[in-house]
C-alpha cells in the first residue's frame, strides 16, 4: 500500500501539483478545510485520515519529537528546510518515499528531505 501525504499549509501547490501528475495521492490541508488547526491539532487530523504530513514548518519537528517521547502514536512527518531543497527534488523524493515505503515503515518517525 502505498504513502498517502498530507500538505501543510505552508507547501507551495507546485509540489502538489507535480506529486498529483505522478499518481501520489495527495491531500492538502487547505482542502481538507483544517488550513486553520494548530500543528498538534493538524498531525492528529493526518493520523486519522492514515496519511503522513508534509512540511516546512519547523515547529513539527518539536512535535514529533514530543510524540515520540511520550510514545503518542503519529503517522509520521516528513520535514524539509525550504532553503535547502528545491520543488523538483522534493516531488523526485516525495514520489520516490510515496511509493517504495509502507506506512509502518513511517508511522511515528520524522523523516528528513532532501534523501541522500
Amino acid at each position: 500500500m502505498p504513502i498517502a501525504l498530507y500538505m501543510d499549509v505552508n507547501i507551495p501547490r507546485s509540489i502538489t501539483l507535480g506529486l498529483r501528475l505522478r499518481q501520489v495521492d495527495v491531500l492538502t490541508a487547505q482542502e481538507d478545510h483544517a488550513a486553520l488547526l494548530p500543528d498538534p491539532a493538524l498531525l492528529d487530523r493526518a493520523t486519522n485520515l492514515e496519511r503522513v504530513v508534509f512540511t516546512f514548518d519547523s515547529d513539527f519537528l518539536e512535535e514529533a519529537s514530543r510524540r515520540k517521547q511520550t510514545t503518542a502514536p503519529f503517522s509520521g512527518v516528513i520535514y524539509a528546510h525550504p532553503m535547502q531543497i528545491t520543488i523538483g527534488a522534493c516531488i523526485h523524493d516525495l514520489e520516490l518515499i510515496a511509493k517504495a515505503c509502507q506506512p509502518d515503515e513511517l508511522r511515528n518517525t520524522l523523516q528528513f528531505l532532501p534523501l541522500r
